[in-house]
């Protein structure tokens, strides 16, 4: 396999996976995998949350996507490598940049400030319910997000924080 079909492949398994993790986010860890996803949305001092499983999750998609493409399919190698690089890449945008779980910078300009300041928003919400932001990597404006999330307090359909108002 050349090394621009694999660099397609791992390109476009990571720009995918922002599409599953926005996903998985919205529909799972904000639906039935609440339980293990409520304790990021809460303050607590532990090193490690319950919503860490879902790394183990990602962990083990990668490493089958890697067992079976080593048996069947160059492909699928190649595919876990696009997973296990996304998994690099939330690792520290999400939990090192926005919660600052390994490191303390605060970025005072440019797209990572816009990451800091969408995710916030994102855990603007109270409980499972409503929302802005689910993706990792990709931000939407914060302005556009802040009036979606009015909007959402305004209709009911989410409970918001005060500190938005």
């Amino acid at each position: 396999m050349s090394i621009w079909a694999i660099s397609l492949i791992v390109i476009s398994t990571v720009i995918a996976m922002e599409f599953v993790a926005w996903a998985a986010h919205k529909y799972i860890m904000h639906g039935w995998g609440w339980g293990w996803h409520r304790d990021h949305h809460e303050p607590h001092d532990n090193m490690l949350e319950k919503n860490d499983y879902f790394g183990l999750v990602g962990a083990a998609i990668a490493i089958s996507l890697f067992a079976i493409g080593a048996l069947y399919s160059d492909v699928l190698w190649w595919m876990g490598m696009g997973v296990t690089a996304y998994g690099v890449i939330y690792t520290l945008i999400h939990d090192g940049l926005v919660h600052q779980r390994y490191f303390k910078y605060v970025p005072k300009r440019g797209y990572a400030k816009r990451l800091v300041q969408a995710h916030k928003l994102h855990h603007a919400t109270i409980g499972k319910e409503g929302g802005v932001s689910f993706g990792f990597v990709f931000a939407r404006d914060p302005a556009k997000l802040k009036a979606e999330l009015k909007a959402q307090r305004k209709a009911g359909t989410a409970v918001v924080r005060d500190a938005l108002s």
